[in-house]
């Protein structure tokens, strides 16, 4: 019976272990699981500070190149300095006895000179950039100075005196730092606070005292950003393209940079035939895209927004006149996706007009108005850029146009002037139809040479596609007292001159097609160019835009404005917007159900059923929902050579984006590299003398877990 007892109780004293063992390992594992929950105390949390407001340098691609940054698999850290002024960088480049360095630097200092000098450097393991404020006043462009370069109409056979910007170099600002191949990660800083809290870090254990070696703990940063893609377009979709041949889960690298461009007409057409060959069109564009070194920050208010939204304000004011529907011409409204990267939305356009994709073929171009930079920040004077190679051609054709717009700023306080013969059209997305036939065409802006003349009041043009092209860039201010729904509605002088500037295109737009009536009639509203402007540059999140999109795109309206980088999820915020503002302002409100507007798109016309306003009548937020009918539409903005497959193209856009796991950053606390190893030794000792002791006790269970027998027991 003893014998059975302690047998007994040898089985339960192992049951207990075993299931403590159990208990415990399970707590650990739901403990783990939770971690991410705030269920329990995270170690992680606890040493590291998440910078969540900061952008990332990516990885860009094209037929020949890389560009762009990356950091390696596991991210790439350093011991923080701050760099505030040209001596700072020294200690970094050689003196400072702690490298690898993360340099966080001031705004004013992110220049071509001392990017060359970081990246020649291999104590440099990132960099943060802090935004600078006011802008640096001696200008900042990241792009390049012949921008687009070989993807336009010059070349060897075609004004071969004009190709690569001989006789004019557009963006003489433009660094290049964009279209650069860094092997460390740049970050860019985005909010304040947290760049205080860096350099506050650094003050405390980084900053040397008095000529003294700073000594650990040191403040470090830590920048995620591996990249996936290497070496060109060629070779990652080739990778691409074999592991979606041979691979179950096939793995995708890089993605082509593609999007939608945004086209009505004045007059509706059928969109599942082909023009008439005697019917004539006006083509109007503009580009929405811009970009800036940093992946998805892409202001462009001064080299997109300004130009679209007078695009959009002309479309309204033109649809207004009485006789729009008689024209003897139609008008067609574009709006171009990715012409920052080589035009890729107007090459696409384009190649579907010539393989017959289109509605419009080429040959229905009567002639073509672009609007380039038209922000008139110094002056109200327009110039009228053409082509100097088909004007000897086409001069009476594109005289027209330019006497139309000049007659049309009659009136405004606008003034228009023309371009000599001798000079070369702009980067535009004309130069991309002018490949396929001698189209009569004028290029409107408001510099005469560069983008950076006519300096008067301040230095002009000083940030073309680059983080500083925001709305202060075209100064638009709105008065500190006003609420968000005020400031929609506040007419700002910017408001005003773009309105103008419609005024003048539109009035010519009638002209062209033919209208004989009164063309002076024809207004663009500035309360309408002023909602514009604050939704594009300040806030989406507003009560018009709230009104005219559909419910199931209210998530993409924020507090802020939309970035115009065209990437590679589409459609992108910026074309929903465009979309949706240019059905509102150009069509017509049916009285048809939701289930009729959804069911009724045709070729004629797209219906569109929006959240409307809030109705003044409820208590609650519900809306008064309406069906809009328009002539609104979208088509591909993705490069023919993606179609065609011909990734090694010199024709068309060949730009991918290559794709990565994480983009994030942290600053801590970094211990002494002989520290780092004591630790370490003492760690792996414990554990070692942890699996010794538990084998031990393990092998002696039965005798140290065992309850010693009652000598007074009497065994029968």
């Amino acid at each position: 019976m003893a014998a059975i007892e302690e047998e007994e109780m040898g089985s339960s004293c192992s049951w207990r272990i075993r299931g403590a063992t159990e208990f415990l390992l399970r707590g650990l594992l739901l403990c783990a699981l939770a971690a991410g929950s705030g269920w329990c105390n995270s170690v992680e949390r606890k040493i590291y500070i998440p910078l969540n407001r900061t952008a990332t340098c990516v990885r860009l691609m094209n037929a020949t190149h890389q560009i762009g940054c990356q950091s390696s698999m596991n991210g790439d850290t350093g011991v923080i300095h701050v760099v505030e002024k040209q001596d700072d960088v020294q200690w970094v480049l050689s003196d400072g006895p702690h490298p690898p360095y993360i340099v966080l630097l001031d705004g004013e200092l992110f220049t071509r000179g001392m990017m060359d000098q970081l990246k020649e450097s291999s104590r440099i393991s990132g960099v943060a950039v802090a935004i600078a404020k006011p802008s640096p006043a001696e200008g900042f462009s990241p792009g390049s100075r012949c921008p687009n370069d070989g993807f336009g109409i010059y070349n060897s056979t075609y004004g071969p005196q004009y190709a690569h910007c001989n006789n004019m170099e557009w963006n003489p600002l433009g660094n290049g730092l964009f279209y650069e191949d860094f092997s460390f990660p740049i970050f860019l800083l985005q909010d304040e606070n947290e760049t205080q809290v860096i350099k506050q870090c650094y003050q405390t254990y980084n900053l040397p005292h008095n000529g003294s070696v700073p000594q650990y703990p040191l403040c470090a940063m830590q920048l995620f950003s591996h990249m996936h893609a290497v070496t060109s377009t060629v070779t990652c979709m080739r990778r691409t393209s074999l592991q979606s041949t041979f691979s179950i889960n096939p793995e995708v690298i890089c993605d082509p940079l593609s999007d939608y461009n945004v086209w009505s007409t004045l007059k509706p057409i059928n969109v599942s035939t082909k023009l008439n060959s005697t019917e004539k069109v006006i083509m109007v564009a503009t580009r929405i895209d811009s970009h800036s070194m940093f992946w998805n920050v892409a202001p462009g208010a001064e080299s997109a927004v300004a130009s679209f939204v007078t695009h959009l304000a002309a479309a309204e004011a033109i649809h207004k006149a009485p006789d729009v529907q008689t024209l003897p011409k139609n008008i067609m409204f574009t709006f171009f996706q990715g012409e920052s990267f080589d035009y890729i939305g107007s090459s696409r356009m384009a190649y579907d007009m010539q393989k017959n994709k289109f509605p419009i073929r080429v040959e229905n171009i009567d002639c073509f108005l672009e609007l380039g930079q038209i922000a008139l920040i110094n002056s109200s004077v327009l110039w009228m850029h053409t082509d100097p190679v088909s004007q000897r051609n086409l001069s009476v054709e594109i005289g027209r146009m330019v006497a139309a717009l000049r007659s049309s700023a009659s009136g405004t306080g606008v003034e228009v002037h023309e371009i000599g013969s001798t000079q070369a059209l702009p980067p535009s997305s004309f130069q991309r139809f002018l490949k396929l036939k001698e189209i009569p065409g004028v290029v409107l802006a408001d510099h005469n040479a560069s983008f950076q003349n006519n300096r008067r009041v301040r230095a002009y043009r000083m940030y073309y596609q680059s983080i500083y092209d925001t709305a202060e860039n075209i100064q638009l201010q709105y008065p500190p007292s006003e609420s968000p729904e005020e400031a929609l509605d506040y007419v700002t002088k910017t408001a005003e001159s773009l309105a103008e500037v419609a005024t003048v295109v539109a009035r010519a737009l009638y002209q062209l097609a033919g209208g004989s009536g009164n063309a002076s009639a024809i207004q663009a509203d500035p309360r309408t160019v002023t909602r514009m402007l604050y939704g594009f540059l300040v806030r989406t999140n507003n009560s018009w835009f709230q009104s005219i999109i559909k419910p199931d795109l209210k998530g993409i309206l924020e507090n802020e404005p939309p970035p115009y980088y065209i990437a590679v999820s589409k459609p992108v915020n910026a074309t929903y917007l465009v979309h949706y503002v240019l059905a509102n302002l150009t069509g017509t409100v049916t009285n048809l159900t939701k289930e009729q507007c959804l069911n009724s798109d045709g070729d004629l016309y797209e219906y569109a059923w929006v959240q409307g306003p809030q109705d003044p009548n409820s208590t609650t937020s519900s809306r008064l929902p309406f069906c809009v009918r328009s002539t609104v539409r979208l088509t591909s903005a993705s490069s023919p050579a993606f179609e065609l497959q011909d990734w090694g193209s010199t024709q068309y856009s060949t730009w991918t984006e290559s794709r990565w796991k994480e983009l994030h950053a942290r600053i801590f606390l970094v211990a002494s590299r002989q520290l780092e190893i004591i630790t370490l030794i003492v760690g792996i000792i414990i554990l070692i003398i942890s699996f010794v002791a538990t084998y031990f006790i393990n092998a002696k269970a039965d005798v140290l877990f065992t309850t010693p027998r009652d000598s007074g027991a009497v065994a029968y």
